[in-house]
């Protein structure tokens, strides 16, 4: 046997980032290993709200706009994303969503390489990212669309009619995790602009964007914001003044409460807000950053390295006789936060194993996903969904009817 239980529960004792589960709200009897997709919601989120509610909306009414700061949320919000990323202060934007983040990174590219007209987009991209600029090509005149099918076709697509690059740091279907700045580095030698899609690193690992021309990435997956909390971008210094994406909304003037008629650019990375920052779903992302900064990231790597490592292990032990197959890279170098193994009846197989309190999702065509939040996942957790899984297929609960029936969000 690799590892037994006790050992496991020994492992969580000596965990440094164990005292930070506590923090969260984690139902009972519930092994959540769903972070990679909706984070558990930070305790003190509840108390951020209603402040935000009671004190700020109800105590000052559009006064709180001044005396809350509510005006420089997507900036202050930003700045303290920054250090999660590898960046600094006046660097990062919060607010609207990853799919209109996406539309400011590229629009902005592009505006910086006009003579170019070649976006190349990875095939393993999350949907959105491919959505957004398939619409972006068809409202703009003259561009085209250069998909990969994964990062070796990269080398021999960057000609000099390439303006941008967009790919995701880690792979939403598999966890594998790309070195971004090697990437980076030959993207830029093209004259290429590099943007990255970071809703699977953020808060899984260190994640350094400092080389980068552009990133994006949501909040709402392990940095814990709740769903629907606000996305961000993060724009280096030498483009802010240069670049104009195409959503230029009134946050984004030089003076919005001029009212002018012609829109005017502000100064950095303002810009690159647009529209009226949606107050309340900043409360618990700033109740989770309060956590976040007390958070090693050497810690949390580590942890998520050991986490994932074990779950394959066991997985592997527990299920061998099953009809599962590894699809996240092994080696844990090129590997986020998250595993994924393949299975022919994954979806049904998924059904029965929440319904057995192990959380995790699935994605078509026969991916079984499974996220490790290392704040509040631990080594005994791991273990026990192992088990829970190896149940699953061993006593085949998920050939019931009922495990078939899609739901609407799988």
């Amino acid at each position: 046997m690799t590892i037994t239980r006790a050992e496991c529960v020994a492992l969580d004792a000596s965990d440094p980032l164990k005292h930070l589960r506590d923090e969260f709200s984690l139902p009972d009897g519930t092994i959540y290993l769903v972070g990679n997709s909706l984070g558990a919601p930070p305790k003190a989120a509840v108390a951020a709200v209603t402040r935000t509610v009671e004190e700020e909306w109800g105590g000052r009414l559009v006064g709180g706009w001044n005396a809350s700061g509510w005006y420089d949320l997507p900036l202050t919000t930003g700045d303290r994303i920054a250090p999660l990323i590898g960046v600094g202060p006046g660097q990062v934007a919060v607010g609207e969503s990853t799919s209109i983040a996406i539309v400011k990174a590229v629009t902005a590219a592009l505006s910086l390489r006009p003579g170019r007209r070649v976006i190349v987009s990875d095939r393993a991209n999350f949907p959105t990212d491919h959505y957004m600029v398939q619409g972006l090509v068809k409202a703009l005149d003259g561009y085209e669309i250069r998909d990969i099918a994964g990062l070796g076709d990269l080398a021999g697509v960057l000609a000099d009619d390439v303006a941008c690059v967009l790919m995701s740091e880690v792979d939403y279907r598999t966890g594998a995790r790309h070195d971004t700045a090697e990437v980076t580095a030959a993207v830029q030698a093209a004259g290429a602009l590099m943007i990255w899609d970071l809703c699977h690193s953020a808060g899984a690992f260190q994640v350094d964007m400092s080389v980068a021309d552009f990133a994006i990435g949501c909040t709402y997956k392990y940095l814990n914001a709740g769903p629907g909390s606000p996305a961000y971008i993060y724009v280096h210094p030498r483009h802010q003044a240069g670049a104009e994406h195409m959503l230029t909304g009134w946050h984004g003037h030089a003076e919005p409460f001029a009212f002018e008629p012609g829109f005017r650019p502000a100064e950095g990375i303002r810009r690159f807000t647009v529209s009226t920052p949606h107050v309340l779903s900043y409360a618990p992302l700033n109740a989770s950053l309060d956590i976040w900064e007390r958070v090693d990231l050497a810690e949390l790597r580590a942890k998520s390295v050991a986490l994932t490592s074990l779950f394959i292990e066991l997985v592997e032990e527990f299920c061998a006789p099953y009809d599962l197959a590894l699809l996240s890279p092994r080696d844990p170098e090129r590997r986020g936060s998250q595993v994924s193994f393949r299975h022919p009846d994954g979806y049904p197989v998924m059904r029965a194993l929440i319904d057995r309190g192990v959380h995790g999702d699935f994605r078509a065509p026969d991916v079984l996903r499974f996220g490790f939040a290392p704040l509040y996942i631990r080594h005994v957790d791991v273990y026990d969904a192992a088990v829970a899984l190896a149940e699953v297929l061993r006593e085949e609960h998920w050939r019931d009817e009922r495990y078939r029936r899609r739901l609407a969000v799988t």
